[in-house]
C-alpha cells in the first residue's frame, strides 16, 4: 500500500474507528514516513532529534486539549 500519494497527502483510513487496533496501526503507518521526514528536516537544520520529538509530543497534546476545550 502506498502510504503517501504523490501530492504528499495522508491516505484516508480503510478501517472504521470502531476497529481500534487496526485503525490505530493504519494511522501509525500513514504518519510514520511524514514524521521521519520532519525529524530529519529539523535535525538537518541543527535541532536535536530528541528535543524535536519531545516538542512534537507537547504540541500534539496541546492541539488535542485546545480542540476538546473549544468543543
Amino acid at each position: 500500500m502506498d502510504m503517501i500519494s504523490g501530492n504528499g497527502s495522508i491516505p484516508a483510513p480503510t478501517h472504521p474507528a470502531s476497529e481500534f487496533l487496526a485503525y490505530e496501526a493504519e494511522c501509525r503507518s500513514a504518519l510514520k514516513p511524514l514524521l521521519a521526514g520532519l525529524l530529519d528536516t529539523a535535525e538537518s537544520a541543527g535541532w536535536n532529534r530528541r528535543t524535536v520529538a519531545s516538542t512534537l509530543m507537547f504540541l500534539a497534546a496541546q492541539q488535542v486539549s485546545a480542540t476538546e476545550t473549544s468543543a
